[in-house]
């Protein structure tokens, strides 16, 4: 599992420069997860330049690997529309390919939780398994939910890898049944399936973007000028929260919580035997 007090980076946009983790250095095989779910620019979306920064230093690192970025859409408009729209296909090499994760082979993933919320398994691609260094690139916004802040960055990101055959609700282009009971409780389980596998985290808070009500594709744009990136997504998410004056999200402090619950009961399972 990543270390929560990993280095997290705060970089402005104008001389951000992307360090990658270590998995990421001669890898045979790196995954790629962007927002880039609506067909809209940044700040809805990850900016192509931030992204275009991500795969440069890539393949700085691991000149032969295949990389694959992979997004699962949240709107009718397809994958394929959305990446030309947004000019996403200048910036791959002949290494590098667009994955729709609706379409790829799934696998169920443990929920490594101590208190799984709903969820004792979740499916994903099985990608996610097969490759040597897993990346979220986020963009920073702030929804409300039930009157409170929502913050979505690197580890919100990571609805997209979610099939919407198996996670949708009353709408089939969304992921309805991941926002019950709540997003911030499902993330505990988003995080302890698969967020925990990631190897590093970008966040792009170039500009923020601050809705009025749940919507992530609508809302207003503020200038920020800032990237934050690390090996943690919860590190990274929770840095940009403090830099940008945003609330931390309950579902930081309470990721934090089961790791540190999770790690000392591996550590000392005599102990948990004993207070069971």
């Amino acid at each position: 599992m990543n270390n929560p007090t990993s280095d997290t980076h705060t970089t402005p946009t104008r001389s951000f420069i992307y360090q990658p983790p270590p998995a990421a250095r001669d890898a045979r095989h790196i995954l790629v997860k962007p927002n880039l779910g609506y067909p809209l620019g940044a700040p809805f979306t990850v900016s192509i330049g931030v992204l275009g920064k991500v795969l440069q230093a890539l393949r700085q690192a691991s000149p032969n690997a295949q990389i694959s970025i992979v997004e699962g859409v949240c709107s009718p408009v397809s994958l394929h529309d959305i990446a030309s729209k947004n000019g996403l296909y200048a910036l791959l090499d002949d290494r590098m390919e667009l994955l729709d994760a609706d379409t790829l082979p799934l696998v169920e993933y443990p929920n490594l939780s101590p208190t799984p919320v709903r969820f004792q398994t979740m499916w994903a691609p099985a990608l996610l398994q097969q490759v040597d260094c897993r990346i979220t690139v986020g963009t920073f916004k702030r929804t409300m939910l039930k009157d409170k802040p929502l913050i979505s960055a690197s580890l919100k990101n990571l609805y997209g890898l979610f099939p919407r055959s198996k996670y949708h609700a009353r709408s089939l282009n969304s992921r309805g049944q991941l926002h019950k009971p709540s997003v911030p409780l499902v993330l505990q389980d988003v995080y302890f399936c698969i967020g925990h596998l990631f190897d590093g985290a970008v966040v792009d808070a170039d500009l923020r973007m601050i809705s009025p009500d749940w919507k992530p594709d609508r809302g207003r744009t503020i200038e920020f000028g800032k990237i934050f990136a690390g090996t943690d997504p919860i590190a990274v998410d929770r840095a940009a929260c403090i830099a940008t004056g945003e609330p931390i999200s309950d579902y930081l402090d309470e990721i934090d919580a089961l790791r540190e619950k999770r790690e000392s009961t591996i550590c000392n399972p005599q102990s948990a035997i004993q207070n069971d």
